[in-house]
């Protein structure tokens, strides 16, 4: 019936069995056990690209969790609007809920799969006789799998094989006390993985996003789930606990290296985004420049070429006498390209001449402006 999910467990298994085959012998236990684990190996290494976005997923989550709190309050009382927002909300942040399930749901076939391929290495067949297949393993191939034990313990072997389900048929049902020494400790360190792997993920969840139902969660994950592997592993085969181990190890190894990853990239972005403040904004001790009270924006005419020296000069608008409106830096100037004039020139007629030098204003233009108007008045 499930012999979609036999044959690919049971091909993968053949074939890491036949590599350490070579190097320890074919009906080796250790050779059987390393195939075990590589075969734990190889499907978690096909499902690391969910696993990641899995957690990427988890990660926005806990992030817009306030907002869906928020919607939670809101529409309390209408379960259907509820719902779709939260789609809404979850389309809008590119978070797909099935896609932190993809990793568990895959594992689930795998496991039944491995469980029954074990298993049917000491299941007779049903006409009776020698067992001379196993999916793609041959009569050689079973039996390298019987003579293969582990301190006197066949892989295949469970303390308990009396539920059928799990069993799946096997010749000796009851209590099998000669496997418990062996596969007791795999329990304990089983148990052990189970919980370490369950703490370090929940450890990473955001405590703003917690719930009464996450908090429910994380204690049977962290407790109740790894009590269930000491009691229920008295079920499974040794193989089958092997692969667990395998499995939570994996899984460990895994947590630490893509979280360290997700947590540099975000210290970068925020790295980035402070940078990108800082460009912006103000240097650090440097005050704001503001413009002087009254002062008005000067914008040049375009195509008109600066002004230098002694013409830089505004003239004021409605001013009597024309006076040049200066900065003292440009008076200053004026002054200057004055003197140097006046130097290269003979000396001129002091006669009203010097007037506005008499006056003490010293502003050049007043001289020229005076003499026209006084020669005004006299014609």
């Amino acid at each position: 019936m499930l012999d979609f999910i036999y044959y690919p467990v049971s091909f993968i298994l053949w074939c890491w069995h036949k590599v350490f085959g070579l190097v320890f012998g074919e009906a080796s236990a250790v050779a059987w056990i390393l195939g075990i684990i590589f075969l734990t190996f190889t499907v978690r290494g096909i499902m690391f690209k969910p696993f990641v976005n899995q957690v990427r997923s988890m990660k926005k989550m806990q992030d817009f969790a306030p907002e869906m709190k928020k919607i939670q309050k809101k529409y309390a009382s209408d379960r259907q609007r509820q719902a779709a927002e939260m789609q809404k909300l979850q389309k809008e942040h590119g978070v797909n809920p099935l896609g932190s399930c993809l990793p568990m749901l895959l594992q689930i076939p795998v496991f039944i799969g491995l469980n029954h391929v074990l298993r049917a290495f000491t299941m007779p067949p049903p006409g009776g006789g020698p067992k001379t297949e196993n999916y793609f393993f041959t009569q050689h191939d079973v039996q390298s799998y019987v003579n293969a034990k582990l301190f006197g313990v066949n892989l295949g072997e469970a303390v308990y094989n009396g539920v059928g389900v799990v069993s799946g048929g096997a010749a000796n049902v009851g209590f099998q006390w000669g496997v418990l020494p062996v596969a007791l400790p795999l329990m304990i360190v089983a148990s052990i993985a189970t919980h370490l792997t369950a703490r370090h993920s929940v450890a990473r969840q955001n405590a703003a996003s917690a719930t009464p139902q996450t908090a429910i969660m994380n204690k049977l994950t962290m407790y109740i789930f790894p009590l269930g592997v000491l009691v229920f592993g008295a079920l499974f085969p040794l193989g089958l606990l092997f692969y667990w181990l395998a499995n939570n190890g994996w899984t460990l190894m895994q947590q630490r290296l893509v979280y360290t990853k997700i947590d540099k990239e975000e210290a970068a972005r925020k790295a980035e985004a402070a940078e990108k403040r800082a460009t912006l904004g103000p240097k650090p001790g440097q005050k704001p420049t503001a413009p002087k009270v009254g002062q008005k924006p000067v914008q040049q005419k375009k195509n008109q070429p600066a002004q230098t020296g002694s013409q830089k000069k505004v003239t004021k608008a409605g001013s009597a006498h024309g006076f040049a409106q200066t900065t003292p830096a440009e008076a200053a100037a004026a002054k200057a390209a004055e003197a140097a004039t006046a130097a290269d020139q003979p000396p001129a007629d002091t006669n009203g001449q010097n007037g506005s030098q008499e006056n003490g204003t010293g502003v050049p233009g007043l001289l020229k402006d005076s003499t026209r108007k006084s020669g005004r008045k006299r014609r």
